[in-house]
């Protein structure tokens, strides 16, 4: 068997993990039925999905000539390590800031990830994506967030 194009044998294979990876841990929970669905159900349903997704770019990557084999390029660590950096302060300082300070500190620092960035549309973005949020979930779901932060409330 040949790979005929890197890139995607080894993102294919990466979903395919991962996808079995979270539908394995979904049968720890109650799956419930089609009429009641459990906790698990929907995460068991998910990680088949991303599996199968996974399953189909790994097929397309042994049968599919690509020019030069697309190979893997270098790993952009400066975006990796933003971005996770950006997902870990958001957790950490969520508890403290509350949503409306916390959401939109972690769209501004995961912008720095890019190569361009504006701070106009981080703005856009933060104040869209913390008003929906708000209205998804605090509002829609009564999920208990903290909104404002503690020395606020």
């Amino acid at each position: 068997m040949k790979i005929k194009s890197q890139r995607d044998f080894w993102s294919g294979l990466l979903f395919l993990l991962v996808g079995l990876a979270f539908a394995w841990g979904a049968t720890e929970y109650n799956f419930g039925s089609s009429a009641k669905p459990g906790p698990g159900y929907f995460p068991f349903g998910l990680g088949i999905l991303l599996a199968l997704l996974g399953g189909l770019v790994l097929f397309k990557a042994v049968t599919i000539e690509s020019p030069g084999g697309d190979p893997v390029g270098a790993i952009a660590w400066r975006p990796l390590l933003v971005i996770v950096g950006a997902i870990a302060m958001f957790g950490l300082a969520l508890p403290k800031l509350g949503l409306v300070v916390t959401l939109p500190l972690l769209i501004f620092v995961s912008s720095l990830a890019g190569d361009e960035f504006h701070w106009k549309d981080a703005l856009i973005s933060a104040v869209v994506l913390t008003a929906g949020s708000w209205v998804i979930f605090v509002w829609g779901l009564k999920l208990t967030i903290p909104v404002w932060p503690v020395f606020l409330a």
